[in-house]
């Protein structure tokens, strides 16, 4: 009697743990899926605003930078005036908004928000197609794709504790950040350089601590209010790693125009 007992037992608790599992990969793919379209949101919104600012028509040019692209009229508004410091500083604004407001939203105002982000990231960065070439872009774009799937992966399957690297690698942002600031006025190539590479080598070490850091936020006994919004902020965390990622590593090995 007390072997079959433990039978029942042994049966319910591997029913309990498919069900953990299967919920747990439902989240992680819903999270996965949320940063692909803001992604895919972003590079759309780049590449537009992108083509609205430039010309390949004399005629039609209001300004020609240092390296031969004219821009339009709404070029100039958004990239030679001084509105180019709202649309460059919308995205740390929309980012704070989030992280401070998401306990007070719905999960579709949360999802709205992540989008809106997403939107105003793809402006800022649509000044990439003006200084790198389209080639080389794609190119680094495939190769932070390869190598974030490879630590995210590792992240999520790792049975190792990644919390004491992550600590050192926020700690190190901030250090990036500051250097950045620095260099906003020195103009050094050597320091920009040395950014590019840690930058490169802290946002991979993020993508891998993140992942662990998502997959330990899950629980069974989330509503799904609470998981969506955890699915939303866990999709930022790691579409933040992949831009910064990328940028990184296309001021070090980017062809410029």
């Amino acid at each position: 009697m007390a072997d079959y007992d433990n039978r029942i037992i042994r049966g319910q608790a591997g029913v309990e743990a498919g069900a953990i599992d299967a919920g747990l990969r439902a989240y992680m793919l819903r999270v996965y899926n949320y940063m692909l379209v803001g992604l895919v949101l972003t590079g759309l919104t780049s590449y537009s605003f992108y083509s609205m600012s430039v010309t390949t028509d004399p005629a039609g040019a209001a300004m020609t930078l240092r390296n031969g692209v004219m821009l339009t009229s709404f070029g100039v508004t958004l990239f030679a005036s001084p509105l180019q410091w709202l649309f460059m500083l919308a995205p740390l604004g929309a980012v704070l908004f989030i992280n401070f407001r998401l306990q007070k939203m719905s999960v579709g105002g949360a999802q709205l928000a992540f989008w809106v982000f997403a939107g105003l990231m793809g402006v800022s960065l649509s000044t990439i197609f003006m200084v790198y070439a389209g080639g080389s872009i794609a190119e680094v774009f495939f190769i932070t794709a390869a190598a974030f799937g490879g630590l995210s992966l590792y992240g999520y399957t790792t049975q190792r504790d990644l919390s004491a690297m992550g600590s050192f690698l926020i700690m190190g942002v901030w250090g990036l950040f500051i250097a950045m600031i620095v260099n906003m006025f020195m103009q050094s190539p050597m320091i920009m350089w040395i950014v590019s590479v840690l930058g490169v080598g802290i946002f991979a070490g993020l993508t891998a601590y993140d992942t662990q850091r998502i997959k330990e936020m899950y629980s069974a006994n989330d509503d799904g209010t609470l998981s969506g919004k955890k699915a939303i902020m866990g999709a930022l965390a790691l579409y933040l790693d992949f831009i910064n990622m990328f940028i990184f590593l296309l001021q070090l090995v980017g062809n410029r125009r």
